[in-house]
């Protein structure tokens, strides 16, 4: 029998992550909803849950954990029963792809929002003057390593048989990583991903569990 997992949610965060791989595997959760303030950080009460005050974080009886790539491996341990096993020939692709997503990825993606929103919450009378700056930072340190993250994302996806990361049925431990950042990215500069990334964004939205949590997410917010 299953104790009943918290998640603590932040919204328009790495939440949702949890919320899928927990709809996926029918396992009983209850969200505790957390708003970001105006700075667009998050609210100081998730300090009482974690000593870190950043969100997600899951309450599993006496446990408490943070960051989303620990509570995907916890909760796929734990509960996953093999369900979420790559198969033999996808295992490195899927560990690489999972440690891929936070150290070389999301990376990427946080210093080009950082970036826009610099210029855009400075003083109207600085915009103009620091747009151009943070546009040739972007152009000089981001475009680059982002655009061929991308392309290496839809190289991979090329080579698999079932537009799954590790090559198998469902999706593993590295769709769930890269669902965030890959839908943020299919989202607002499709431009950017190839055919095979806008395939798998599409597969995703298309899993009733992914679906599910979406709501759940949402209406939270």
């Amino acid at each position: 029998m299953y104790s009943s997992i918290i998640v603590h949610h932040l919204n328009d965060s790495r939440s949702l992550r949890v919320l899928w791989l927990l709809e996926e595997l029918e396992v009983p959760y209850e969200i505790k909803l957390y708003q970001r303030g105006s700075d667009l950080r998050a609210p100081k009460e998730l300090l009482d849950v974690h000593p870190l005050g950043k969100a997600p974080i899951i309450t599993d009886g006496d446990i408490t954990l943070a960051e989303s790539g620990a509570i995907i491996q916890y909760i796929i341990n734990k509960y996953g029963n093999g369900r979420v096993a790559p198969p033999k020939e996808g295992e490195l692709i899927d560990l690489y792809i999972t440690h891929f997503t936070e150290g070389s990825f999301m990376p990427l993606l946080v210093n080009r929002f950082v970036f826009s929103m610099i210029p855009a919450q400075a003083p109207f009378f600085l915009r103009p003057l620091l747009r151009p700056i943070f546009s040739t930072i972007d152009a000089k340190l981001i475009a680059g390593p982002l655009n061929a993250s991308l392309k290496y994302v839809e190289d991979t996806l090329e080579k698999s048989n079932t537009g799954w990361f590790a090559g198998g049925p469902n999706p593993t431990m590295a769709d769930y990583m890269m669902s965030f950042g890959l839908d943020a990215v299919a989202e607002r500069r499709p431009d950017l991903v190839g055919p095979k990334t806008k395939a798998w964004v599409e597969r995703v939205h298309e899993r009733p569990a992914y679906k599910r949590a979406t709501v759940k997410g949402e209406k939270q917010n």
